[in-house]
């Protein structure tokens, strides 16, 4: 080679140099070290199955070229795969292009918020790296990829799926009144009882009731209610006497009728004890009432003199003042309130707890739909409850209740299909009732459809506090963790101790799990471990995670990637319980 060209190779090359030199790329990729970023939050977490984060970085003084544009691209790295999210533009001061300013001599920082993106399973190891590639007009130079958030936080995901379903209740009573009531009348002034008003349809029917059941085994005759009357007319004094004789000679009547029965062992009613007398010497409330129905042509202002005047005496005298009115209530209303009112208390029985156990599994079309629904209280065993609430849907199928506690019974089966037919077919027959909408809450968040979990717990509110926690479950899934905390309300437990340390609350989560019934459960004891990790405390979490692993040895896997322990991750006592 001449030496003219060796002279003109060497022009090129120093050209090249002096050009790239110039664009200022080169001294950019040289010195990149000296950019900085951050990522918050980090470790990235998840909240409503959702993963976003924000960038900032920094370029220092006499770093960013004028006419550099440097394209900045987050890729979320994991376990199999990465995905690249929308790249941040940023340009030199004499730069053409839009996007975020960075300057020469003073340098620089840029601000990025990534797009919300699904979580995946495979996300929950993983890191953020970025990428940036720089350009001036034609000329481009990638920078060197820099990693910086590591894993990701699904702490959410420990919320526990276990929605309450609510059972409608039965209307099933031990005992049901059957009592049985006569009255006796008197004429004026009297309290003999008459032959005649022992052959009255009120009496024969008491009596017939007596002689057919005093001996059957499903009535209890309990006692006899005697409540004696005079009428509100005449002396004070003498009305209280006619008023005791009467209960006197209407107990009697009553106990001779009872002295007839052939059963000798038979005592009730035989017997003064089992009497129990109440006196009204003048029956004004009864006299209203008769005056109120009647057809009395001056029953307004016989009602107005009452309203009027509180003295019995005065009453009378005003009445009588209206003297053909009196005459018509001397014949019509006056005779019906001398009277005795004889009342039998009688309850009568159900079958007995034994009798529902037996018959419902082996002839439950003989119960009926309370018995049966009531029946299946008395068993734990879910296989017998299932059993018994298909017998009586089948039965009775146009009682909702029926289908909705088959289908609460199935749940708590985890036979969440099946569970969401019979609910449904409650629905038809429910009316749109607000137990039934709870549990068809339920079998939609099973599914995976919050948005539609949540619009039938809103139907059904003042259903229970069943509810609100379904409620506080979903709030929790959609990362809403105020509302959580909220709708959890005064429940004591996992799930609102987990909702209070998302909702920044770490410190509360040992005391709302220790006042509960699932204190002792492994997860209880993880739970109180990552509180202990948010709070600093390490000796906290080695003793809760030694205890949640001892109870449930797969806590140790989920220990070893939770992010909530990063830090711990070089501490030899967690090395020894993780790995």
């Amino acid at each position: 080679m001449n030496t003219k060209t060796l002279k003109t190779l060497s022009l090129a090359v120093g050209t090249a140099v002096f050009l790239t030199g110039c664009n200022g790329l080169g001294k950019m990729v040289k010195k990149q070290n000296l950019i900085t970023y951050d990522v918050k939050p980090n470790p990235v977490e998840m909240h409503g199955d959702s993963i976003t984060f924000s960038v900032t970085g920094k370029y220092p003084a006499k770093l960013f070229a004028k006419k550099a544009v440097v394209t900045v691209t987050p890729v979320y790295k994991y376990n199999g795969g990465e995905k690249s999210l929308k790249p941040v533009v940023l340009v030199g001061e004499k730069a053409t292009g839009s996007g975020q300013k960075i300057g020469y001599e003073k340098g620089g920082t840029f601000s990025y918020t990534s797009e919300k993106f699904a979580y995946e399973s495979a996300m929950k190891v993983a890191k953020v790296e970025i990428r940036a590639q720089g350009a001036v007009k034609k000329k481009t130079k990638d920078f060197k990829a820099v990693e910086l958030a590591d894993g990701t936080v699904v702490t959410p995901l420990l919320v526990r799926n276990d929605e309450k379903s609510i059972y409608a209740k039965d209307a099933f009573v031990k005992t049901t009144p059957a009592n049985q009531t006569a009255s006796i009348y008197y004429l004026i002034n009297k309290s003999d009882v008459r032959a005649s008003e022992l052959k009255s349809e009120e009496v024969k029917s008491l009596l017939s009731f007596i002689d057919q059941n005093i001996n059957n085994q499903w009535y209890e005759f309990k006692d006899i209610s005697v409540s004696a009357y005079a009428s509100p007319d005449g002396e004070l004094s003498l009305n209280e006497n006619l008023a005791k004789d009467r209960a006197k000679s209407g107990s009697k009547a009553l106990q001779n009728e009872f002295k007839k029965n052939k059963n000798k062992e038979q005592t009730f009613g035989k017997e003064e004890g089992t009497y129990k007398v109440q006196t009204t010497a003048e029956d004004w409330d009864g006299f209203k009432k008769l005056m109120e129905t009647s057809s009395i042509a001056d029953k307004d202002l016989i009602l107005r003199v009452l309203t009027m005047y509180s003295d019995g005496d005065q009453r009378e005298k005003e009445i009588k003042n209206l003297s053909k009115t009196y005459t018509e209530v001397a014949e019509k209303i006056l005779p019906k309130l001398r009277r005795s009112v004889l009342t039998v208390n009688v309850d009568k029985k159900s079958r007995t707890d034994e009798m529902i156990t037996k018959l419902m599994t082996s002839y439950p079309d003989s119960l009926s739909v309370e018995e049966l629904l009531y029946g299946a209280t008395l068993t734990t065993d879910l296989n017998t409850k299932a059993q018994v609430y298909a017998a009586a849907e089948k039965k009775y199928g146009s009682d909702w209740r029926t289908s909705n506690n088959l289908g609460a019974t199935l749940l708590m089966q985890n036979k969440v299909s099946e569970a969401g037919d019979a609910f449904a077919r409650a629905e038809k027959t429910a009316n749109g009732n607000p137990i039934v909408m709870n549990n068809l809450g339920i079998i939609a968040a099973k599914n995976g459809d919050r948005r539609k979990a949540m619009e039938y717990y809103d139907k059904a509110n003042g259903a229970g506090t069943e509810v609100n926690y379904n409620k506080g479950i979903v709030n929790v899934r959609d990362g809403k963790y105020a509302d959580a905390v909220g709708n959890f309300g005064s429940y004591k437990g996992f799930n609102k101790a987990l909702a209070e340390l998302l909702n920044g609350n770490a410190g509360s989560v040992g005391a709302t799990i220790d006042a509960s019934n699932e204190k002792d459960m492994a997860l209880s004891y993880y739970l109180k471990a990552v509180a202990a990790a948010r709070n600093g405390n390490n000796t906290e979490v080695i003793n809760n995670l030694k205890t949640a692993i001892e109870k449930d040895g797969s806590l140790k896997a989920m220990a070893k990637d939770d992010a909530e322990f990063i830090k711990l991750r070089e501490n030899a006592e967690f090395k020894a319980l993780a790995n």
